[in-house]
């Protein structure tokens, strides 16, 4: 489920090539204080980050990477390796020597892959330690201006009448809208059709002219059509409302209780990385994204910072990973 590339505040920040890139950002400051007594980062941190170069989950990492460098006295190397579904790079970073010195951005979809892909190289589990929740990009539930409804009580209602003949625009199969209609049609007991578009663009296109009824797409794309009145917006996916459009409720208040989605990003280091290192590698993160000069940057695409503890990580990654098993049984979801 990858964040939709697009350009921000934090796009400032050069770009580079897709592929395998390493772009030091350059720290600001040297040495350790006398009263830090734990000698990390005693060198560079290399940052991977599973996708390409460009898009959003990169350049956010880059904009935190960039201040972060500067607390940690130490400059960041950001490593591109994408490949096979953000496989390649979460498997170099299971097995990085576990001392704080190798980090991992990953997605929410770092969550859904274990149950849709036969055989991974890691366990998502057991071989992470969790460092911070980054941010998260809710996403809106849009329908046809057309269709009759005006609520998610609504729609709920229509499904269930017209089983299978309601259909939604995705970015395709198993991308972050295909998962969250799945997670609303496990909760509701309804069945509609995906249509995969090559991108969460092309969906959305497909949803102006027409050619489906409804899609769960990111805030930041869905807003500007709602607001024109092209598409209808009858809910927020996260269980709190978002601060761009706190008018527009959540589905889980407007009809399905405990409904929770979103396009997060985390940071996440090797299995039995010291439980200080960690520690100062949270604390560091959270007062970064939560500065703001990074949450406003953050917020112009829609994401809304985070900075969790450890723990707090750790718990939303199991949780994500143990309800997504149970979408995807249900659903018989398959990737090729």
């Amino acid at each position: 489920m990858n964040l939709q590339g697009r350009s921000s505040g934090i796009s400032a920040i050069p770009r580079v090539a897709a592929g395998v890139v390493a772009v030091v950002i350059a720290s600001t400051a040297c040495a350790q204080t006398s009263r830090d007594t734990t000698p990390y980062p005693a060198r560079s941190i290399r940052l991977i980050v599973p996708q390409s170069a460009g898009g959003s989950t990169d350049l956010a990492a880059r904009g935190i990477a960039q201040k972060l460098s500067d607390a940690l006295h130490q400059p960041i190397v950001i490593d591109n390796r994408p490949g096979a579904g953000s496989v390649v790079g979460t498997d170099i970073t299971a097995k990085a020597t576990p001392d704080g010195h190798t980090l991992l951005v990953v997605a929410a979809s770092f969550t859904s892959s274990p149950s849709l892909y036969k055989k991974l190289p890691y366990d998502a589990v057991r071989d992470f330690a969790g460092v911070t929740q980054l941010a998260a990009l809710p996403h809106v539930l849009l329908v046809q201006p057309s269709l009759p409804a005006k609520s998610v009580a609504d729609l709920i209602a229509l499904a269930k009448a017209k089983p299978g003949q309601l259909n939604y625009a995705t970015g395709g199969v198993a991308s972050a809208s295909d998962m969250a209609t799945h997670l609303f049609m496990h909760m509701t007991g309804t069945r509609m059709v995906n249509v995969p578009y090559k991108g969460g663009a092309p969906a959305l296109t497909a949803m102006l002219g027409g050619e489906c009824h409804l899609n769960l797409a990111t805030i930041s794309n869905a807003l500007p059509h709602a607001k024109s009145g092209k598409l209808r917006a009858l809910g927020v996916s996260t269980l709190k409302r978002s601060i761009a459009v706190p008018e527009l409720p959540t589905i889980a208040e407007a009809g399905v209780p405990g409904y929770d989605f979103s396009s997060w990003i985390g940071l996440l280091a090797p299995a039995k990385t010291p439980k200080p290192v960690v520690a100062k590698l949270s604390s560091e993160t959270a007062k970064v994204v939560q500065s703001a000069e990074v949450k406003n940057a953050l917020l112009r695409d829609g994401l809304e910072a985070a900075g969790t503890s450890p723990g707090e990580f750790d718990m939303l990654i199991r949780s994500e990973v143990a309800k997504w098993a149970q979408v995807v049984k249900a659903a018989k979801i398959e990737v090729q």
